[in-house]
């Protein structure tokens, strides 16, 4: 007979064993690789994560590349640049199909390829030879040369600005065929090459009249075109009123430096810009960033700028769904959180943490859904109570303040089967990183404790919102468990539709791209 403690009939749901050991070194699920890719192209920025190095990082996006037809990492490119708003990782994978399928390659280019930062991206991994070749070749050769012909003369501007490659490497690189007199003396002025002034664009004739007599009007330039001219408060107030929303964010600091906020009217206008809601949605900013703004900010930048940036959080975070039923959030606010999210890189590491992003998530979910309960944890679950009144970037910082300890993933699953709960929609938001709840054999202690909610809850479904690239997970990905990664308000396209059946899996949506 055979050994009945060995074989015994268990209850419930079977369990998926664990096939993997993940970074932190416990078990865990391996994704397919499909599914790792999109993960990895919509959290990876080639920077060191808490687990795992750079260059780790980019040998397993390559080696996941080869393991997926290429017209996924075609599409994956798509998503990763136009969804979860990447610059890095969508440029490699353009870079990584010029080498394996050119076709493929120029029917995504455009789409990924769409400001000039994107271009110079592209060129410098093509040319470094990581992905297999050091020359662009003539079929990328030909679509950089495309973009140059699309591209409009501010737009051409402003990707100028940057270095490694510059834009003027670019342009000796692949020669592109002026369309006429005025195009040629703008490559000519952008290498380098003596051209006469009156065959430039009009704003670069302005930019030379204005390096000549500071009492010409400030052409429409990127500031970087004018930082070594003596420029005056005027100048800076005139600078910042055409500059973009991004550089109006992302140099609030600069700009109270130099003197712009000191006039009431203008502090009233440039607040209503960085507030309204059709130029955030251009921007494509992540709702991070605006935090890391909000943050950043110096004494020096006045009250009514703060407060729109509050604004701006609020309106980035919009679009967060309202999902029936019992919804709960569970938070992980453990130590390796305390990476930064887009990874480190010497002289370009971001401030915000991931559990900063993880925080603002959750914050953004409740505010849209009051009743949620929002469940932090670490290596168990933390006592917290968010007033729902408060503003999201508040709520944020008091979940983020609870950082620290080690990693249970099943913690806050556990709570619940303990207390009994009632759920329909549980949201993890975590690196995935488990380790302190590692069982010896079978299936993950998060499997196991879902098994267990979905006994009392039959019709509940798990998203797990994953933060950095990382291979495994503790949930099995099923009919009732979807995976979604990023920092973009894209993910919160998956949550519209979690509390229904037949939701499609995020690598089902990137799939469904047409190109």
């Amino acid at each position: 007979m055979a050994n009945t403690q060995l074989f015994a009939t268990s209850r419930g749901r079977f369990v998926p064993a664990a096939n993997a050991i993940n970074e932190a070194g416990g078990t865990a699920y391996l994704r397919d690789a499909k599914s790792a890719l999109a993960l990895y192209a919509a959290t990876g920025c080639l920077n060191g994560v808490f687990y795992s190095d750079a260059e780790t990082q980019l040998a397993q996006v390559l080696a996941l590349c080869d393991a997926v037809p290429a017209e996924f990492v075609a599409k994956t490119a798509v998503y990763a640049r136009e969804r979860a708003y990447m610059k890095d990782m969508p440029a490699l994978l353009l870079a990584y199909l010029a080498q394996r399928d050119g076709a493929a390659m120029a029917r995504v280019f455009e789409r990924v390829i769409d400001n000039g930062r994107m271009l110079r991206n592209f060129v410098q991994i093509l040319r470094s030879g990581t992905v297999g070749r050091k020359s662009l070749g003539s079929r990328p050769k030909r679509a950089v040369q495309q973009w140059f012909e699309r591209a409009s003369v501010q737009s051409v501007l402003n990707a100028s600005v940057g270095r490694n490659p510059s834009l003027a490497d670019v342009i000796k690189m692949v020669h592109p065929k002026p369309a006429n007199a005025e195009r040629a003396a703008l490559y000519a002025w952008l290498i380098g090459k003596a051209t006469s002034d009156a065959a430039l664009p009009p704003v670069l004739r302005a930019f030379e009249a204005f390096k000549l007599s500071a009492q010409e009007p400030v052409p429409e330039l990127p500031f970087q075109f004018m930082t070594a001219l003596p420029l005056t408060d005027a100048h800076w107030k005139a600078i910042a009123r055409r500059a973009s929303w991004q550089t109006l964010r992302l140099n609030v600091n600069t700009f109270a430096r130099h003197g712009v906020f000191e006039d009431a009217a203008f502090v009233a206008w440039a607040a209503n810009r960085l507030r309204d809601a059709e130029e955030i949605r251009r921007a494509r900013v992540f709702p991070y960033q605006l935090l890391a703004a909000y943050n950043a900010a110096s004494p020096g930048v006045p009250q009514p700028i703060l407060d729109a940036l509050q604004d701006a959080m609020e309106l980035a975070t919009a679009n967060v769904p309202p999902v029936p039923g019992r919804v709960v959030v569970a938070v992980d606010v453990s130590g390796s959180m305390a990476s930064p999210v887009s990874g480190v890189r010497r002289g370009a590491t971001s401030k915000v943490r991931c559990v900063d992003v993880a925080a603002l998530l959750a914050a953004s979910i409740k505010r849209v859904n009051t009743e949620a309960r929002i469940v932090p944890f670490a290596q168990a679950v933390k006592p917290l109570r968010l007033n729902p009144r408060d503003s999201v970037m508040t709520q944020a910082r008091e979940l983020a303040a609870l950082l620290g300890g080690g990693t249970a993933v099943s913690a806050p699953l556990a709570l619940l089967n303990a207390e009994a709960a009632p759920v329909d929609l549980l949201v993890v938001v975590s690196d995935n990183q488990s380790w302190i709840d590692t069982r010896q054999a079978g299936g993950t202690e998060t499997m196991r404790q879902w098994v267990a909610i979905k006994q009392r809850n039959p019709f509940a479904r798990m998203v797990c919102i994953d933060l950095q690239p990382y291979a495994t997970s503790q949930a099995l990905e099923s009919a009732d468990i979807v995976h979604v990664g990023g920092f973009s308000d894209a993910v919160f396209d998956l949550l519209s539709s979690a509390g229904t059946s037949g939701t499609e899996s995020w690598k089902e949506r990137i799939e469904a791209i047409a190109f």
